[in-house]
C-alpha cells in the first residue's frame, strides 16, 4: 500500500512542472498567438489598442495560466462588482474576494471592452490616439484598473518586448482582414462579417449603415449585436430617439479627426454640429476641440469649421467677418 502512494505521489509531481505548474503551461508568445485576432477585433469595435488589451491578458491572467483564467475564464482580473453572472473566488488584495466567471475566454474579452467602454473613470482614455499605448496605460493606472505602482510600467514593457503595437498597426492601416474589416468591398452586404443582408459602408475607416423604414434602436442592436450605450454614444443619440429614414448610424466609434482630404466644412443653414460630425465620422467633443467652442456652444451659418487641425481662434461665420471689416476708402483727384 505504501509503494503504492508513493506512485501516485509520483504521478502528482509528474504531471507538474519543476516548480510545481502544469506541463501544459502556455507561453506568452502561444498567449499573443491564440488572442491577437480577438484583440484586434475588439480594436476594431470599440477602439481599445489591441496590443493593451493583449498585454493586459497577459498580465492578469500570466499568460492564460493563472486560477482565474482556467477556471473562470476570466483574463482581465475583473471583480464582481455590479456582475450578475457567475462568480469565482480568489485572494487578491483581500482573501477570498470575488471575481466575475465566464462561460468562455470570448465573454471575458467581450467584457472587458464593456467594462472600460461603460465605466466613467475610463472615459478619457478614449480621446486618447487609439496607438497611443503609452498613454493608454498610464490612463488605465491613474483610473485606478490596478493597485500595483508599476502597473503602467509593466503594461509598456509587455508591448515593446513584443511589439504588440504591430496589431494596433494592422487595424489602424487596413491590414487586418481576418473577418472582412478593412476590405475594400464596401457596398457589398456582409462585406464586414455581420450575419445580415444590409448593406455596410465605410467612412473615415469607420463602419456604418443608412437606416430603413420601420428601424429602431433596439432593432439595429440586435442586428449588429451592439450594447445599448454603444449605439447611442457611437452616433451621439439621446435615448429614446425615433429614427428617420436616411441616417447615417455608426457601428463603431468615431475618429478625432477627418479623413485626409476633407480639412474644412462650411456650415450650411440649419447644419448642426451633431449633423457635421455624423457626415465627416468625427467625434462631436474633438470638433468642439479643433475649433475652439464651449460645451454646448453651436454653429452657424458660414462658419468655416476646421476638420483636422486644431484653429487658433474661433471661427466666425463670414457675415461677420464681412461686416467687422471697415470698407476701404479712395481718394480720386481731380
Amino acid at each position: 500500500m505504501k509503494k503504492m502512494a508513493w506512485i501516485a505521489v509520483l504521478l502528482v509531481l509528474a504531471g507538474l512542472g519543476l516548480k510545481g505548474q502544469p506541463l501544459d503551461r502556455m507561453s506568452r508568445q502561444e498567449y499573443i498567438g491564440q488572442y491577437a485576432d480577438l484583440a484586434m477585433k475588439e480594436m476594431k469595435r470599440t477602439g481599445i489598442p489591441a496590443s493593451i488589451k493583449l498585454a493586459q491578458g497577459c498580465l492578469e491572467s500570466d499568460n492564460g495560466n493563472s486560477r482565474l483564467a482556467r477556471r473562470g475564464n476570466n483574463h482581465f482580473g475583473i471583480k464582481c462588482h455590479d456582475w450578475t453572472g457567475g462568480t469565482i473566488y480568489h485572494d487578491d488584495d483581500r482573501r477570498n474576494e470575488c471575481f466575475r466567471k465566464y462561460g468562455s475566454d470570448y465573454e471575458s474579452y467581450i467584457d472587458h471592452s464593456l467594462f472600460l467602454t461603460t465605466k466613467g473613470r475610463y472615459a478619457s482614455l478614449f480621446d486618447l490616439r487609439p496607438d497611443d499605448y503609452r498613454g493608454w496605460a498610464r490612463g488605465l493606472k491613474s483610473a485606478g484598473y490596478a493597485t500595483s505602482r508599476s502597473y503602467a510600467k509593466t503594461l509598456i514593457r509587455i508591448i515593446e518586448e513584443n511589439e504588440l503595437d504591430r496589431y494596433d498597426a494592422m487595424v489602424l492601416e487596413g491590414e487586418y482582414q481576418e473577418s472582412g474589416i478593412g476590405s475594400e468591398r464596401e457596398d457589398s452586404p456582409n462585406a464586414f462579417g455581420y450575419e445580415t443582408a444590409r448593406t455596410v459602408k465605410l467612412n473615415n475607416r469607420i463602419e456604418y449603415i443608412i437606416t430603413r423604414p420601420g428601424d429602431t434602436p433596439q432593432s439595429i442592436r440586435e442586428e449588429f449585436d451592439l450594447y445599448p450605450n454603444e449605439f447611442y454614444r457611437y452616433n451621439d443619440l439621446e435615448r429614446g430617439v425615433d429614427l428617420d429614414s436616411g441616417m447615417i448610424i455608426y457601428l463603431q466609434p468615431k475618429r478625432r479627426k477627418a479623413p485626409r482630404g476633407n480639412d474644412t466644412h462650411m456650415v450650411e443653414p440649419g447644419e448642426t454640429l451633431r449633423d457635421i460630425s455624423q457626415e465627416y465620422g468625427v467625434k462631436i467633443r474633438h470638433l468642439r476641440r479643433l475649433n475652439r467652442l464651449e460645451k454646448d456652444e453651436g454653429v452657424q451659418p458660414g462658419m468655416n469649421l476646421n476638420l483636422r487641425r486644431k484653429l487658433r481662434d474661433k471661427p466666425v461665420p463670414v457675415r461677420e467677418r464681412e461686416e467687422e471689416e471697415p470698407a476701404m476708402e479712395f481718394e480720386f483727384d481731380g
